[in-house]
């Protein structure tokens, strides 16, 4: 069972160490397309925690070379009980290529940073290896590359659609979202002894069977059928259709089966699991984590990725901003489970320790930073609603937006004697904090952007607005620019007060749907108007199964039938980002 946990610290990560930790054979292997990180941040790491806690042995195996004869899937055997598969803590497309399609010449979660340690869209590859080397053992797929391709959707590296990774892999089963309940009731269930192929009805996994199957029975689940892969590639109106369905059910408490056939399969999304709770939140960052990289990286230079964030704290998960362009509402949730202060300081006193901490905590946030601790304060309406955002086209009525927790938690940490200052490296959704969005909003929000700016900022403070035009950030599910001129107001009103030297950064998108060259020209001006400069201006990248991904392909926005304007061309997409460099240059 757990033979030799006390004398290990990392998950087994080759032949000696699984035959070290006294095991016959791996009840559960683990194969990533990042470097193993034994960090919280890192979904492997977390995934083989949670697997271990369950008193099962699982080793991992990290960046396997998939171009020579396989021995990194054949050096630890088959496992027990299944395989586990993710390309990692990224879209490997993402990874790989920038939004002009150009291949990027490094990898932030390699050692030293280094490309070409996986292949493209790994979860398929490292999938169709395994199936031919062990066809008999199944091999379960996750992460957010699988999660967020789980049915029909928009490759924008192929131009084409592609039918659900599940089919195109050839993987037993999906896990979308974060994994730990489903991968925990995979393994409870494994345990009692019940075979792999009755696990058809395990919340927030996603499974085929042929078409003349009948459906797993689950008498608290309804069925919501959906257009076909084949539908979808004869009518961008099918595929339309399919992702609002998919983005309502997704967004709802009680959601519905969805069932989507593809060639001759059903791909079947169960509904998922509730929310994590704090209790149970907090027991996954009580795991066993060591915080570090497997010491078989000590000599291959750092990995920027670590490097980032080991410094920094996870405080919440879930996003209820629902930003069209953003994929973490449709993989994390939009509900926000936030953790406990209790453990929220342990943790700290974890990283605390570690040998080169300086005193200093890069961030205190999450998916967006000031999220922590909000919720709907009516369970009962939460429990009617699909609304994609809590927050957009104004702020839900039920939803608690109070900062006062999360001001009280800043307070905490650095109130702490080990802590020189905490930093805030997340987003900061700014709309919550004015009551010209936001009516709720009060002296909370005030003591909360004073906290922060005082306290919290390096000397920059960075914040997306995303764009000037108000056509394109509605596309976008984002405020108004003339938010970002009142944070910008209240922002220059503290500095000057306190006499800092302090600069607000802001973050761009050029080519998102319905942007055109006269509205980036439009905004570069407006920026070299007001002496800002902003830190970065990304090229929109359309990745699997967001809204604006959809409006990408289709040409027109699917909840309103209207059509939109989208920059698909390559030399387009650089002159509309020009735009922000010509004025840049022109300011010097």
């Amino acid at each position: 069972m757990r033979s030799g946990f006390e004398k290990r610290i990392w998950l087994p990560a080759s032949a000696r160490e699984v035959e070290e930790a006294g095991w016959d054979q791996p009840d559960v292997i683990i194969f990533s397309g990042d470097a193993y990180i034994d960090h919280p941040s890192f979904g492997p790491a977390v995934i083989g925690r949670v697997i271990e806690s369950e008193g099962l042995n699982v080793a991992i195996v990290p960046q396997p070379n998939w171009r020579d004869d396989l021995r990194d899937f054949k050096k630890l055997g088959p496992p027990r009980l299944f395989f586990g598969v993710t390309a990692g803590n990224m879209d490997s497309m993402v990874n790989h290529y920038t939004a002009f399609r150009r291949l990027r010449s490094d990898d932030a979660y390699t050692p030293g940073g280094k490309a070409g340690f996986r292949p493209d869209y790994p979860t398929i590859v490292y999938t169709n290896i395994l199936k031919k080397l062990y066809p008999s053992v199944p091999v379960v797929i996750g992460g957010i590359e699988a999660s967020m391709r789980r049915l029909t959707h928009y490759d924008y590296w192929k131009d084409m659609l592609q039918p659900s990774v599940l089919v195109s892999s050839g993987a037993d089963m999906l896990v979308y979202g974060m994994g730990e309940q489903p991968v925990r009731e995979i393994c409870r269930l494994l345990k009692k002894g019940v075979p792999f192929g009755s696990l058809r009805t395990v919340p927030q996994t996603v499974i085929r069977q042929s078409r003349d199957q009948e459906l797993p029975v689950n008498k608290n689940w309804t069925d919501r059928y959906m257009h076909s892969f084949e539908a979808c590639l004869a009518g961008r109106k099918e595929f339309s259709e399919n992702f609002v369905a998919f983005e309502k059910e997704s967004n709802k408490v009680n959601a519905a089966r969805l069932i989507e056939p593809s060639g001759g399969y059903n791909v079947i999304v169960n509904p998922p699991f509730p929310p994590l709770t704090t209790p149970e939140l907090d027991r996954i960052y009580d795991l066993p984590f060591t915080y570090m990289p497997h010491p078989r990286y000590s000599k291959k230079g750092p990995i920027p990725a670590w490097e980032m964030i080991k410094f920094s704290v996870n405080i919440h998960r879930g996003c209820f901003g629902g930003c069209s362009f953003c994929a973490i509402a449709s993989h994390q949730g939009k509900f926000v489970s936030s953790r406990s202060e209790e453990s929220v300081m342990k943790e700290i006193d974890r990283i605390t320790s570690l040998p080169d901490f300086r005193g200093y905590l890069s961030d205190l946030g999450g998916p967006s930073a000031n999220m922590y601790g909000m919720k709907g304060k009516n369970r009962e309406i939460c429990d009617k609603c699909s609304r994609p955002s809590c927050i957009w086209p104004s702020v839900c009525s039920n939803l608690n937006t109070s900062h006062r927790e999360l001001t009280q938690l800043y307070r905490r940490v650095n109130a702490r004697k080990d802590i020189k200052k905490a930093f805030i490296g997340s987003g900061i959704r700014y709309d919550l904090l004015f009551r010209e969005w936001n009516p709720k909003a009060g002296e909370e929000e005030r003591e909360y952007l004073a906290e922060l700016v005082l306290n919290h900022v390096s000397g920059r403070l960075k914040v997306a607005p995303e764009h000037t035009a108000d056509h394109v950030v509605n596309l976008m599910r984002k405020v108004p620019f003339s938010l970002f001129m009142k944070l910008k107001k209240e922002f220059d009103n503290l500095i000057a007060e306190n006499s800092l030297n302090y600069q607000l950064v802001p973050y761009f998108i050029s080519s998102h749907p319905g942007c055109t060259e006269k509205d980036m020209a439009d905004l570069a001006q407006t920026m070299q108007h007001l002496g800002l400069n902003p830190e970065q201006v990304q090229d929109f990248t359309p990745t699997p199964m967001t809204l604006s991904t959809v409006i990408y392909y289709t040409g027109y926005d699917p909840y309103t039938g209207k059509k939109v304007f989208v920059e698909r061309t390559i030399d387009g997409k650089r002159r509309q980002k020009s735009y922000f460099f010509k004025n840049r240059s022109e300011r010097k």
